[in-house]
C-alpha cells in the first residue's frame, strides 16, 4: 500500500449502500471501458477520455477555493497559500509528492465553511464574544456539511481537513476535542500552516506578526496546540516559501 493510500485511510467514509454501489458501479464502468492492455496505444488512451473530467473537477476545487477568498482575505490569497505551505511540510516529513500534491489541493478548502458565518462575525475588527466565537466555531462543521459524500480523494481529504484542522494536540481544539493522532495527518499539517499564516499577515482584528515571533509561536505550541512532529518538520524549512516569498505581505 503507498503511503499516500495509508494515509487517506485516515479519512472518515461513508459507507451507506448508496454510496457503495456508486464506487462499484465506477469501477465496473471503467473496466468495460477501457482499451485492452496489450494495446500499445491504451494508457494514453485511457489518460485522454480522464482528462477532461479530471480538468473539470480541479476546476471545481479551485473555483470553490475562491468562495472562501471572497469571504474572507481574496485580497492575500490565503488559501492557495495554506495548500502550498501543506505540501512543502508534507513533503519534509517525508510522506511523499503523491500525498503533498492531493494536500496541496485540499488544503484551500479548509476554511469554506466560512460561507456560513455572519460578516459582521468574519470582519469584526476586535474580539469576538463567547458567543459569537461559538457561532464561528461553526464554520469546521458547516464546511463538512459542504464536503462530504466526496467521491475523490481530493474532496474526501478536504472534508476531513475542514472539519479538522482546528482541533489541538493535547485534546483541546474543536469541534470533537479530539486528541493527538486521532485528528489524521493532513489536517495536523494545516493546524500548522494555517495557524503561521494568519500570525504572518494582518487581519481585521490583528496587525501581522514578525517572521520570528511567529515562527517562535509555532515552535512554541509544539506538544500542546500542534502535532510535535509537524513542528520539527516545520522547523527545518524556510519559513518564506511557506508563505510564498517574505515580500507577499
Amino acid at each position: 500500500m503507498s503511503p499516500q493510500n495509508a494515509l487517506l485511510r485516515e479519512i472518515p467514509r461513508r459507507r451507506d449502500h448508496h454510496t457503495h454501489g456508486l464506487r462499484v458501479t465506477t469501477a465496473t464502468h471503467l473496466t468495460t471501458a477501457a482499451p485492452s492492455v496489450t494495446d500499445p496505444k491504451a494508457p494514453l488512451e485511457l489518460a485522454a477520455a480522464q482528462r477532461p473530467g479530471a480538468d473539470m473537477h480541479s476546476e471545481a476545487i479551485d473555483r470553490l477555493t475562491r468562495v472562501c477568498e471572497f469571504r474572507d482575505d481574496d485580497t492575500h490569497h490565503h488559501s492557495q497559500r495554506i495548500g502550498r505551505a501543506a505540501r512543502i511540510i508534507a513533503e519534509a516529513m517525508g510522506l511523499g509528492t503523491d500525498f503533498g500534491a492531493l494536500l496541496e489541493q485540499a488544503a484551500p478548502l479548509h476554511d469554506i465553511g466560512k460561507v456560513g458565518i455572519s460578516d459582521t462575525i468574519l470582519l469584526k475588527p476586535g474580539r469576538l464574544t463567547p458567543e459569537e466565537r461559538a457561532d464561528m466555531e461553526q464554520h469546521t462543521l458547516i464546511g463538512q456539511k459542504i464536503l462530504e459524500g466526496g467521491t475523490t480523494e481530493a474532496v474526501q481529504m478536504a472534508e476531513m481537513i475542514a472539519l479538522s484542522h482546528h482541533e489541538r494536540w493535547d485534546g483541546n481544539g474543536y469541534p470533537h476535542g479530539l486528541f493527538g493522532d486521532e485528528t489524521p495527518i493532513g489536517a495536523r499539517i494545516v493546524a500548522v500552516v494555517d495557524v503561521f499564516d494568519a500570525l504572518t499577515h494582518e487581519r481585521p482584528y490583528k496587525r501581522a506578526w514578525p517572521l520570528t515571533e511567529a515562527v517562535a509561536h509555532i515552535v512554541a505550541g509544539a506538544g500542546t496546540h500542534f502535532d510535535p512532529a509537524v513542528v520539527a518538520a516545520f522547523r527545518t524549512v524556510d519559513p518564506c516559501d511557506l508563505l510564498g516569498g517574505c515580500d507577499e505581505r
